[in-house]
C-alpha cells in the first residue's frame, strides 16, 4: 500500500503563493504530486492561520451604566475570560450565531400592536358617540352611562396588561440573549484551553 506524499513547509508556502497568483487547485495538485483535496487543505489551513494572526486595527467604544459593566464583568469572570477586550472580541466573533433577528419577539409585538390598534378604534368610537350626544344637546353634557364607564375601565385595564406583557416579553428575550452570549463565551473559553 503506497503512502500519500507529505508536503514540506516550503512546498506548502509555494502552493499558497501560486494559488494567490491564480494557479488552479488541480494544476497545483499535479505539480506537487498530491490530491486536489490536499491542496485545498493547505489553502484552508493558511487562511485560518492568517485569520488567527490578524492584527486588530479597529476599535469599538460604547458607553454603559455601572450596573451593565458589572454584569459584563460577572459574565466574563464566570466564563473564565480575563479581560473585557477579549470577551468583547469573542462576542463579536460569535455574533453571527447570537445576535440574530428575533422572529418570536417580532411576532409578539405585531400581535400587541394589532390589539392596541383595535382598542384605539374602540376609544375613537366612544369619543365619537360622546361628541354626537353633546351636539344633539342631551342634558348638560354627553351621556356617560355605566356601560361607557365599564368600557373605559376595561380599556385602561387592557392597556396596563398590554404594557406588562410587552415588558415581560422583552425581559424574557433579554434573558435568552444573555444565556446565548454566556454560552458563546463559555464555548470560546473552553476552545482556548
Amino acid at each position: 500500500m503506497s503512502r500519500a506524499k507529505r508536503l514540506t513547509e516550503m512546498e506548502k508556502m509555494q502552493i499558497v503563493r501560486e494559488a494567490a497568483e491564480g494557479v488552479s487547485t488541480t494544476d497545483l495538485a499535479t505539480q506537487f504530486g498530491v490530491t486536489a483535496r490536499a491542496v485545498r487543505y493547505v489553502l484552508k489551513a493558511d487562511a485560518e492561520r492568517q485569520a488567527d494572526a490578524a492584527i486588530p486595527v479597529s476599535a469599538v467604544s460604547v458607553k454603559v451604566t455601572t450596573a451593565e459593566l458589572a454584569a459584563l464583568d460577572a459574565v466574563l469572570a464566570s466564563a473564565g475570560i480575563e479581560s473585557r477586550a477579549e470577551g468583547l472580541r469573542r462576542l463579536i466573533q460569535a455574533a453571527g450565531g447570537v445576535f440574530v433577528p428575533d422572529a418570536q419577539l417580532a411576532a409578539e409585538m405585531a400581535r400587541t400592536r394589532a390589539s392596541l390598534h383595535e382598542v384605539g378604534n374602540g376609544v375613537a368610537q366612544i369619543a365619537k358617540q360622546m361628541t354626537l350626544a353633546n351636539r344633539q344637546g342631551q342634558g348638560a353634557g354627553p351621556e356617560f352611562s355605566e356601560l361607557r364607564l365599564a368600557q373605559m375601565r376595561g380599556l385602561a385595564r387592557f392597556i396596563l396588561d398590554a404594557a406588562d406583557e410587552i415588558d415581560l416579553a422583552i425581559r424574557r428575550r433579554r434573558t435568552a440573549m444573555q444565556l446565548e452570549a454566556t454560552a458563546a463565551l463559555r464555548e470560546f473559553a473552553h476552545a482556548a484551553e
